[in-house]
């Protein structure tokens, strides 16, 4: 029997989740910088959105809070947490790798010609509080992807080119155990925000990756999105099985990937959202697209795992409502609260990872069960700060709670391996 289906992983929230504001071009986490955070309560809110997914019949992962501070990158930089200089301090201490989104790019067995799934952990090289993660998240893929006749790791691009992973690369299939097409975005440099994602990385791991020409197409995300703070791709897209959801303004040129991507996949069904009916500012404040589009069991259609701020925005809700009104694929709005993540500029899609894979291959450590998640909660509830202002990460004593924290879930989960020496 083939039990090849679409896992997502979700990255559980850190205890060292804070408001810094260093993500240059996401609007959320500037707007943010130096308000108070609250790592307990944004970590309750991840596992709470998990088991959501779990309710819903799906197949429900995760991934630990990687060590913070980074003493090996501070190292490497000459200094200690001690001693360093407060913007180099804070990114030390960065929880983004609970956006999983961004841990890796994915090719599922059924795409590859070697028939087995590829993953291929993000250099993240454009943001300095983000570089120094791929270590940390390449140790846990190789431990929950450590069947090499089913997978097979890959080491970061080299850093020349910038590649944030699965927040810039779609699939298109007819269902998830069939063949598809994958899709990488890429940005150009041309506003006032970098380009994170470069033409050359997606490239790099569609070779790696041992993907046919008929398989991949390249596509530019639009300048005009990058400009208004669509840092990613999957603030102005996403696709699920045959489904493409995009903005109208998501795509440099979209017409001509359109017809390209009808040429290869002609199953395709895009549903494009008018810029008359939800401005692109509009989509970005409320990560309208930065939705989980999720199969549910039981041909029951499509569901989108939205941020709770997609309902408070009118334009988008009013959008939504007419949109699971008609016969269309998407028949269900699932609303749930981020917003601890949203605060620092990621929704629902940023902290989890599709991974499509038997369930029975992967490290059981890192499936979602209900009692698994109740026990994680419970060191949450123990040992998460219950707030943290940037001006306190200079303070050893937070340091010290924060490592404390990663070791006894590390215990829990059965993973201590990956605790610090």
């Amino acid at each position: 029997m083939n039990r090849i289906q679409e896992i997502n992983f979700d990255g559980i929230i850190g205890p060292s989740h804070n408001y810094a504001g260093l993500s240059l071009g996401n609007i959320a986490s500037s707007s943010n910088a130096g308000e108070m955070s609250y790592p307990r309560q944004a970590a309750l809110q991840g596992l709470a959105k998990m088991r959501h997914n779990l309710d819903l019949g799906l197949t429900q992962g995760f991934f630990m809070p990687l060590d913070r501070p980074n003493d090996d990158w501070l190292d490497s930089l000459g200094t200690d947490s001690d001693n360093a200089e407060p913007h180099i301090r804070a990114a030390s201490y960065s929880a983004s790798a609970m956006w999983a989104a961004n841990a890796a790019t994915i090719s599922p067995a059924p795409d590859s010609n070697d028939s087995r799934c590829h993953l291929t952990v993000a250099n993240l090289r454009t943001m300095p509080h983000r570089s120094h993660e791929w270590p940390g998240t390449l140790a846990q893929l190789q431990i929950a992807f450590g069947d090499k006749s089913c997978f097979a790791v890959h080491n970061p691009v080299p850093p020349a080119f910038g590649d944030e992973g699965a927040a810039n690369h779609m699939r298109l299939c007819v269902s998830h155990d069939s063949p598809g097409v994958e899709v990488f975005v890429y940005g150009e440099s041309g506003g006032p925000y970098p380009a994170r994602q470069h033409i050359e990385a997606g490239k790099a791991i569609s070779r790696t990756h041992d993907l046919s020409d008929d398989k991949v197409l390249f596509t530019q995300q639009s300048n005009e999105a990058i400009a208004a703070g669509a840092f990613h791709n999957d603030v102005v897209a996403v696709a699920n099985g045959p489904v493409l959801f995009a903005h109208e303004q998501a795509f440099e040129h979209r017409d001509q990937f359109y017809a390209e991507l009808e040429q290869k996949f002609p199953e395709v069904e895009i549903v494009t959202v008018p810029a008359d009916k939800v401005s692109l500012n509009d989509a970005i404040k409320s990560y309208l697209f930065n939705a989980q589009l999720v199969t549910l069991p039981g041909n029951a259609g499509m569901a989108l795992i939205l941020p709770t701020e997609a309902r408070e925005n009118l334009a988008v809700w009013s959008y939504l409502e007419e949109l699971i009104a008609g016969n269309g694929p998407i028949r269900k709005l699932c609303p749930v609260d981020v917003r601890q993540s949203m605060a620092n500029g990621g929704g629902p899609a940023c902290l989890r990872l599709r991974v499509v894979a038997d369930p029975e291959t992967v490290d059981q450590r890192f499936i979602a069960s209900p009692e698994k998640l109740d026990q994680i909660a419970a060191v949450v509830e123990q040992y998460w700060p219950e707030n943290i202002v940037p001006a306190q990460l200079a303070e050893t004593g937070l340091k010290d709670k924060i490592r404390t924290a990663r070791s006894a879930l590390l215990k829990s989960c059965g993973l201590a391996q990956l605790d610090r020496g």
